[in-house]
């Protein structure tokens, strides 16, 4: 999934608290506040919790103020995330003490990890519900509406939400993700996510497809579908005489409309088949983009971390990809640090992000998360500042990598969808390109959600920027 600690990318989002921007004329009866951290599936999340919610009589408020209900999302990816959760709920208790009827839970990936603590130790929570347990949120609220401390964190083999509809929380009204399955089978030795989101279980297609539609018909224009590894998608109907394979799952959501966008991540190099790029080369609503995790550059340390390919496999995966879809934009996944890389390890990396030129990175330093495979077999043995030397290294390459991958736009024209207002200006528009570069432009007489064509000008090494052309 998308994780981030080196803000390389327009995209970072780390602790936001949601509500739709969209008027509703439901009337609720109590409000809840929701903050989510960590990985997109994590977002999309707590928009399950909040259909959820919805049906027993909360409504959603971006005031913490307002709440009845204060529920955090949670990541164990990173020691920083599990932090900034902890400073928070800190928080969170002191506004309890002036509001005795307040609860306060916290939900997802550090929920199994740390139920006792946060419980019992330390007294932080009035609830505990892991990422498979979400149905189970309004007997939970009302047990501990009787002073009673609930916790749900059973993992399931089954659960995949399929049929509720998510609320749109982080509502642009444009964008917005679709998961298509959940858990992750890859036993890579520094994720924790098998552990905390269980096995793989995909989706239902037509459910999939269904939700697609929808979003289309209310005036969404693009669709991320979201996986922890999207590309081993498959799912077989109860007959078991149909089954629908990424690529094909691909091609349906792609056959909505024209007009309908459609991206996915997180695509694991081992996965990722010909049959996808075929698709990918045969609708133009496809968008040529794929994030690609690397992790490291070096052959021996991608052994140690189960990542089940070599570096030459993944080169020749990258060929492969440009082979079929030439203007393709590339993002990756960097660990530096890991246990026992050696500086020649590290020179593999760099070569590695010299040779594929990624436009997008999400770049971090190894943090040993317990429970691992990698914290039971291997010592955390490179030091702290050793890890964010070469951290800064990889980061340095990347940053000339994307400068040069944007001054090779200068003079194009691309098809942008337009997703909003500039932060730095209300005068301009922004949006992205087919291969996921943030473009800035004029604000002109378009809006949000027009397909515009723009030329681009000028840039940063983050962004474009261009002018809209007829």
């Amino acid at each position: 999934m998308l994780y981030q600690d080196t803000k390389a990318h327009d995209e970072s989002r780390q602790g936001e608290a949601f509500a739709p921007e969209t008027t509703s004329t439901q009337v609720f009866n109590k409000k809840f506040y929701i903050e989510s951290y960590g990985c997109a599936m994590n977002f999309n999340d707590s928009e399950i919790v909040a259909s959820i919610l919805s049906g027993e009589g909360y409504g959603p408020t971006r005031n913490v103020e307002e709440a009845s209900l204060i529920l955090l999302n949670t990541c164990s990816i990173r020691e920083k995330a599990e932090q900034t959760v902890r400073k928070r709920l800190t928080e969170f208790k002191q506004i309890k003490r002036a509001t005795p009827n307040l609860l306060v839970g916290v939900l997802g990936c550090m929920a199994e990890r740390l139920k006792g603590k946060l419980l019992e130790e330390e007294k932080l929570v009035d609830l505990v519900v892991g990422p498979d347990a979400y149905r189970s949120l309004p007997a939970l609220i009302a047990e501990a509406e009787t002073g009673q401390k609930s916790v749900n964190v059973l993992l399931s083999r089954e659960e995949t939400y399929g049929d509720i509809s998510p609320i749109r929380l982080d509502n642009n009204g444009v964008t917005s993700f679709v998961s298509i399955m959940r858990g992750c089978n890859n036993m890579c030795t520094f994720c924790v996510v098998p552990f905390t989101r269980g096995r793989e279980r995909s989706r239902d297609a037509y459910s999939i497809v269904r939700e697609a539609r929808e979003l289309f018909e209310n005036g969404y224009r693009e669709v991320t579908l979201l996986g922890q590894n999207v590309d081993s998608y498959y799912w077989t109907n109860d007959a078991g005489d149909e089954t629908v394979t990424f690529s094909m799952l691909l091609e349906r959501v792609a056959q909505i409309d024209p007009l309908l966008r459609v991206r996915f991540s997180t695509s694991h190099p081992k996965d990722i088949t010909d049959e996808v790029l075929y698709v990918m080369q045969r609708y133009e609503n496809i968008c040529n983009y794929i994030h690609l995790p690397v992790q490291s550059g070096s052959s021996r340390v991608l052994q140690l971390m189960n990542r089940t390919y070599t570096r030459e496999w993944y080169i020749s995966k990258v060929k492969r990809i440009r082979e079929l879809l030439p203007d393709c934009g590339l993002s990756t996944d960097i660990i530096t640090g890991f246990c026992t890389e050696t500086e020649e390890d590290h020179q593999d990396t760099m070569s590695m992000m010299k040779y594929v030129q990624y436009d997008l990175a999400y770049m971090y330093f190894y943090s040993e998360r317990p429970g691992t495979l990698a914290a039971r077999r291997y010592q955390d043995d490179i030091p702290e500042e050793v890890k964010k030397r070469r951290l800064a290294e990889v980061v340095a390459i990347h940053r000339e990598n994307s400068l040069r991958n944007m001054q090779q736009d200068l003079g194009k024209t691309f098809k942008v969808l337009v997703e909003g207002t500039s932060k730095k200006s209300a005068e301009e528009l922004y949006g992205r390109n087919d291969q996921n570069k943030v473009i800035v432009f004029p604000k002109e007489n378009f809006k949000k959600g027009d397909y515009v064509m723009v030329k681009v000008e000028s840039c940063t090494s983050g962004t474009l920027i261009g002018k809209a052309i007829s």
